[in-house]
């Protein structure tokens, strides 16, 4: 019954066509499948169609549309508004879009890349869940995953544009990253390994999402490079929430103690404020924005093998610091092509995770050291001991490896050229890449140093 009012609704609404899929079993993309994920069959029918005839959100209480105040102004947005505004009840609906072509499959359901009908230009990521083959546990997580969508507004989380319910599918619109993930990426480069600038990019951008995540009571719990996705502009966006855990979070300001930074300003020829000298001895105290979920905890082992922490394993619990963990594993596998306790087996890998040390090889270029000792600090098995655990990426931006990087600029540096990235050109101005000075300070270093040449030049004229 409930197909032929699909059937009769599709012809007058024109409803997302799903007529090219099939009802055949599909196991994630990623190599490494995390504990609770398995092979995933979404049974579209070869004639059936969706209709969005129910868009009712009582369950997630999440809005079909959801504006997002810092791409406010982005095309994407331009093209969603433009279709909701000729909707005769103002929202998105699935008769709206129309699908291009199959992307992948994961835990929860099939990604198709879409568009609007209306609108060419604009390309998105539509996540398609069939409730009816999910168990109660994961229809859950697509409520956990609706929710936390619904409250991203980052540059490196992904936007959801629309949510949509239709018969017994969950539906959401989100960004579409033409690069694939990190993962994938990597596979592209000479023995799988980032030159170390490029990680330290993509080091950089992560550490920032994870950040804004634990600042509003999130722990992700599935970091792995099959996760990050890469946009077309090449900077990163973080995916899948549906293994996350919200805990309560207290923002606080602390106050850093910086030595010898009381300055003494000199003065040149024109009057000019000029260099600045430090006395020894004297110290300033600096304020600093701390938001970590010290207090979350949860006992559910979730996650991708070669990426829990001990704690996780151990099932006593665990908090904030698996996040912390994975990410210090992350970095060994970008610099490494693989991941630091992997072993013969699965139980081999849990086994090295809890007992094992990690090993570097002897490689001593430039920045190896610094890299070695952050993941060093990272992969600390005390979860008390572990950077970051207490104050969050405050502490892990304060490490060497990541000297020089302008944390307030990060999404203005140019992504670095590896092999199987095509970065599509932007109008937004460039601040350089993190492994090198930012070009906008040799540009200004160089005006003022033309404009101190001129200004010697008319003094001497006037004599």
């Amino acid at each position: 019954m409930e197909d032929d009012h699909c059937n009769s609704l599709s012809h007058q609404d024109s409803d997302l066509d799903l007529s090219f899929t099939s009802s055949t079993s599909i196991a994630t993309t990623s190599a490494r499948s995390s504990l609770t994920r398995s092979s995933l069959c979404l049974s579209f029918n070869d004639s059936t169609r969706i209709s969005s005839v129910s868009t009712t959100t009582s369950s997630t209480q999440i809005p079909n549309i959801n504006p997002r105040p810092h791409r406010n102004s982005d095309s994407d947005w331009s093209a969603v508004r433009a279709a909701t505004n000729l909707s005769s009840d103002g929202r998105l609906h699935l008769h709206h879009l129309k699908l291009v072509r199959h992307v992948g499959s994961g835990n929860l359901g099939r990604v198709f890349l879409c568009r609007l009908r209306d609108s060419d230009h604009a390309n998105f990521a539509l996540k398609v869940v069939d409730n009816n083959l999910l168990t109660s546990k994961k229809l859950l997580q697509v409520q956990t995953e609706a929710r936390i969508l619904s409250s991203l507004d980052h540059p490196f989380l992904p936007t959801l544009y629309a949510h949509m319910e239709a018969s017994h599918y969950t539906c959401f619109l989100i960004d579409y990253c033409s690069n694939g993930d990190l993962h994938s990426l990597m596979k592209k480069q000479p023995n799988y390994r980032f030159p170390i600038d490029s990680v330290r990019f993509f080091a950089a951008e992560v550490l920032v999402a994870i950040e804004y995540l634990h600042s509003i009571g999130i722990v992700y719990r599935d970091l792995k490079p099959e996760n990050v996705l890469i946009r077309s502009d090449g900077h990163i966006m973080l995916s899948d929430f549906d293994l996350c855990f919200s805990a309560d979070v207290v923002p606080k300001l602390d106050n850093r103690i910086i030595r010898n930074v009381t300055r003494k300003t000199h003065r040149n020829r024109f009057g000019l404020s000029g260099r600045y000298s430090r006395r020894r001895g004297e110290t300033e105290r600096m304020p600093e924005f701390v938001a970590e979920p010290t207090t979350a905890f949860s006992r559910a082992c979730v996650g991708t093998h070669e990426y829990l922490a001990p704690e996780l394993i151990t099932g006593d619990g665990h908090g904030n610091g698996v996040d912390w963990w994975a990410f210090g594993v992350l970095i060994y596998e970008l610099l490494y092509g693989t991941t630091p306790f992997r072993g013969s087996s699965k139980e081999s890998t849990l086994r090295n995770i809890t007992s094992e040390t990690v090993r570097f090889d002897d490689e001593n270029t430039r920045g190896m050291a610094e890299a070695k000792d952050l993941i060093e600090k990272l992969l600390v098995k005390d979860p008390l001991g572990r950077l970051g655990c207490a104050r969050g990426a405050t502490d892990i931006k304060r490490h060497p490896f990541f000297a020089g990087i302008k944390w307030p600029l990060i999404r203005m540096y140019r992504p670095p050229e590896v092999r199987g990235l095509t970065v599509k050109k932007s109008s937004k101005a460039h601040v350089g890449h993190v492994g090198g000075w930012p070009l906008y300070q040799k540009k200004r270093r160089s005006l003022l140093k033309g404009l101190s040449c001129i200004l010697l030049k008319y003094k001497g004229a006037k004599r």
